[in-house]
């Protein structure tokens, strides 16, 4: 794997509030969080997905 300034983070459906996706993005040049449409499998349908923090790994 590479290394870098890339982070995983996790795309939360606005509409179901269920993990769906993962993306990574460069951290030094895209500070902003992301938003993008992407087809949510609960809902059948094109939703907005945010960013979000990984939640916490459970042992």
């Amino acid at each position: 794997m590479a290394k870098g300034k890339r982070n995983l983070f996790p795309l939360v459906c606005t509409e179901c509030k269920r993990i769906n996706y993962y993306s990574q993005k460069n951290a030094t040049n895209t500070t902003d969080k992301v938003e993008l449409k992407k087809f949510c499998p609960f809902e059948r349908k094109v939703t907005v997905h945010k960013e979000t923090k990984l939640p916490p790994h459970k042992k």
